[in-house]
C-alpha cells in the first residue's frame, strides 16, 4: 500500500453520472467530489446518498479521491 495516501471517512450526500459521488467528509464537514475504485465496480457493489464510506485521497488534490470500502 502507498504511504503518501490520505485515507477518511465520509457520507455519501448525492450520485452523479459516471461512477462519481459528493460525499461529505466526516472530521470537516466538507464536501468532495469521489469516483468509485475499480474493485467495487468490478463486484458491482451499490453505493447510494446516505452510504457510510471510506474515501483515498491523493496528497495533490485533496478535493478528488476514491471511494474504496463501503461500511455496512
Amino acid at each position: 500500500m502507498n504511504k503518501d495516501i490520505i485515507e477518511k471517512n465520509a457520507i455519501v450526500t448525492k450520485n452523479l453520472a459516471g461512477g462519481l459521488f459528493r460525499a461529505e467528509l466526516e472530521d470537516t464537514k466538507e464536501e468532495v467530489l469521489a469516483v468509485i475504485s475499480g474493485k467495487m465496480r468490478k463486484f458491482r457493489i451499490k453505493i447510494i446518498p446516505g452510504d457510510y464510506v471510506k474515501v483515498e485521497f491523493s496528497p495533490h488534490d485533496l478535493t478528488l479521491g476514491r471511494i474504496t470500502y463501503r461500511y455496512k
